[in-house]
């Protein structure tokens, strides 16, 4: 699944994987999502839009009510688990 394809009220797993010189550190995350957005970092990077380099951001509440980030990146893996968006 894209980022782009993201909704509020969907149900995701999200999948990151971290490559390290000492074994790939992994983590998974299970949630309904809040918010889908494209926020700036507060650093500087040359030529971005503002200068600034820009993130998209995965607002999740997880089953237990915390509710957690997730910034999105190309090593970033997505599964839809359920979809209440469609019929809101």
């Amino acid at each position: 699944m894209e980022i782009e394809q993201v909704k509020p009220g969907q149900q995701l797993r999200i999948r990151q994987k971290i490559g390290r010189r000492e074994g790939d550190w992994q983590t998974e995350v299970t949630g309904t999502v809040l918010e889908v957005s494209q926020r700036k970092t507060g650093s500087w990077y040359a030529h971005a839009k503002d200068n600034k380099f820009w993130l998209h951001r995965i607002r999740l509440r997880k089953a237990d009510g915390e509710i957690t980030t997730i910034t999105w990146d190309q090593s970033t893996q997505i599964d839809l688990l359920s979809d209440a968006s469609a019929s809101a």
